[in-house]
């Protein structure tokens, strides 16, 4: 049998190019979460919605992203990472056109905008992690840290670029069009993985024999286990899985503030016009971007020196450590532009521990990386519904102050729980007959 020739020579780079290429779905996908935030002041004002009922909307999303995120990683095990991230980002495309087509005279409006944006999350539920179940047959254990910060660092970037992309296209067309936008950006995104990605490196027709021994090498639960799923006694029974469940909820209650009602706190509270508005709520985003990129690069340095606890649970503990003296820091601040940049800061330190999430589940998780990721996501995404509801009403009963102070403490606590985790535990049980063999 010949070998292709496409297969031999210097190792490639196909799993990096395939790893940018999720990020810029997944930055995609948060233009198609974020754009909302930015767009809701008008979207209030035509639907005629006050600030709790807007808080509903916003909660739609999470909500429904959070319920589906177990069912969509099974389904990203069960048929494979390639089609059902195309498919994420194909409905995501779709759900935000028609978010932009619900007519303001629609009886009820408010339940069919929150039923759209229910129905948005459900579909990107499966992104991430399908995501993370691609990473599990593709990237080395040693890489993760880096490829999960490139990953989530295309969150940031989406994020920091609605705040302009989408207020730019508003003050010339209208919120509709900055919607319809973002999903014809989907749609191609979601295209053109599907055309790029396979399921496993052994499939790819770009692979070279020396790329594919790198991964298989640097993945060593793939061999002799058939690629057999856990069983969810496993799954749910485990300490790490919660612990990094709770945490994760921690971290997702912080994030979504900044998603979900940075904008409006900067232009309503801090009295910033529309375009100064967008400038700062951008910088958190860009932070996110930035801490993701480089938690993930330092953490997989430090697991190769100091062992893999360091490496992820360190740099887990040390981001929302340093996260919630920022946020705390940060909502104190007089000045607008000031306080603007504190509570940058803690948003870039947050995303310092995003990586090792994701690295930890991946590595915990093996051929059940789908399913054991939507678990510890769906934390987060319980977060994110109860960053949307509440950070209102805890600001128009104690103050914004305190909504930042509350996100603070839960960091602290997040940050805390990092350190029950041990991500050397791996839940993938080899077979009895493979020990032996060994």
């Amino acid at each position: 049998m010949k070998s292709n020739p496409a297969r031999l020579g210097r190792p490639g780079r196909i799993r990096w190019l395939l790893v940018v290429a999720i990020a810029i779905v997944g930055a995609i996908s948060f233009l198609d979460r974020v754009n909302i935030s930015v767009a809701g002041a008008l979207i209030a004002r035509q639907f005629r919605l006050d600030d709790p009922q807007l808080g509903l909307v916003f909660g739609g999303f999470p909500l429904g992203y959070m319920l589906f995120q177990i069912p969509g990683g099974w389904l990203a095990d069960r048929f494979g990472p390639r089609r059902m991230l195309a498919f994420g980002a194909l409905w995501a495309a779709a759900f935000t056109s028609l978010t932009a087509s619900v007519p303001s005279t629609i009886p009820h409006a408010l339940a069919v905008l929150w039923s759209v944006r229910f129905l948005l999350g459900i579909g990107e539920a499966v992104i991430y992690p399908a995501a993370n179940r691609w990473q599990a047959s593709w990237v080395p254990s040693r890489e993760r840290g880096l490829a999960n910060g490139i990953i989530f660092a295309g969150v940031g970037t989406g994020a920091a670029f609605a705040p302009p992309l989408i207020t730019a296209i508003m003050l010339r067309a209208g919120w509709e069009a900055s919607f319809h936008v973002c999903a014809l950006l989907g749609l191609g995104s979601g295209l053109a993985w599907l055309w790029l990605a396979r399921n496993r490196p052994q499939e790819h027709p770009r692979v070279r024999v020396l790329e594919l021994d790198l991964i298989e090498q640097g993945i060593p639960q793939a061999k002799g286990t058939g690629g057999a799923r856990l069983p969810w006694r496993v799954i749910l029974t485990s300490k790490n899985v919660w612990s990094l469940t709770f945490s994760y909820f921690c971290f997702g209650y912080t994030a979504f503030i900044f998603f979900s009602w940075f904008f409006i706190y900067l232009t309503r509270e801090r009295g910033l016009n529309l375009k100064a508005g967008a400038f700062y709520a951008a910088l958190p985003l860009v932070a996110m971007a930035v801490g993701s990129s480089g938690g993930g690069f330092v953490a997989d340095v430090i697991s190769r020196r100091a062992g893999r606890w360091w490496g992820r649970c360190g740099v887990g503990f040390l981001g929302l450590a340093l996260a919630a003296i920022f946020v705390a820091l940060g909502s104190t601040v007089h000045a607008a532009s000031s306080a603007a940049l504190v509570l940058a800061g803690g948003a870039g330190a947050l995303y310092l521990a995003q990586s090792s999430y994701w690295a930890v589940s991946a590595d915990l998780g093996g051929s059940s990386s789908g399913t054991l990721s939507g678990l510890m996501n769906m934390g987060a995404q319980l977060g994110g519904a109860v960053t949307a509801q509440f950070t209102p009403i805890i600001a128009g009963r104690l103050g914004w102050q305190a909504s930042f102070i509350v996100a603070a403490i839960l960091c602290a606590l997040g940050a805390v729980t990092w350190l029950a985790v041990r991500p050397d535990r791996a839940l993938v049980r080899v077979p009895s007959h493979v020990q032996r063999s060994n």
